[in-house]
């Protein structure tokens, strides 16, 4: 019995270090962001996500909420300039993103079932990202940072035609959305298999 008992406090030993490693790297990610250029001021591109996305696949999904929830906590600790909002968003979106994930992917562990996985996360938090920004994200915004005629005002100087922020979010923050959680999982594939023997500890 104790040698059965053993191996297992071992994994979980490693696998609470390496999430909070990872914790740590996803916030440092959250820094290195990029502005981009057909998207509002507020609106910037990091690949913090990275982090949560390995440590779900490696120890599960909890680990990869857990890593979404450190890093913007730290965030919001340290250095937001959202009041929260920002933090918010990131985080509900970054769950939405590696649960699907590391789901699917602790059910089937191949290549197979990381591409799927990955795609379910991307569409899931790309579908649901319209709704927490109409409903959730963008009514606290407009109340304690900007007002909501602002925040319309500052995706009609990129596309005029724009006309309410319902459209303004299927246009601008839907498919950046996607297109942010696709270029993670990318760079998730690129690496995982490289770094996964050492986050299992076969290494």
């Amino acid at each position: 019995m104790e040698n059965q008992i053993k191996p297992k406090k071992k994994i979980n030993a490693r696998a609470i270090a390496a999430t909070a490693m990872l914790s740590a790297l996803a916030y440092v990610l959250m820094f290195i962001e990029i502005s981009v250029p057909i998207m509002p001021f507020f609106i910037k591109f990091d690949i913090s996500e990275l982090p949560a996305l390995i440590a779900s696949f490696a120890y599960g999904p909890v680990s990869g909420i857990v890593v979404c929830l450190v890093k913007n906590v730290l965030n919001l600790l340290i250095k937001s300039q959202t009041a929260g909002v920002g933090e918010l968003s990131n985080f509900i979106l970054g769950v939405l993103f590696v649960v699907p994930a590391g789901i699917i992917y602790k059910r089937k562990k191949t290549r197979t079932g990381a591409v799927l996985g990955a795609a379910v996360g991307a569409v899931t938090s790309t579908v649901i990202c319209f709704f927490t920004n109409y409903y959730i994200v963008y009514p606290i915004y407009a109340k304690i940072l900007m007002p909501q005629e602002v925040i319309l005002q500052a995706y009609q100087a990129i596309l005029p035609s724009v006309k309410n922020l319902a459209e303004a979010i299927l246009i601008f923050n839907v498919p950046f959305t996607f297109v942010k959680f696709a270029i993670v999982a990318v760079l998730t594939f690129l690496i995982y298999k490289r770094i996964s023997p050492i986050l299992k500890g076969k290494m």
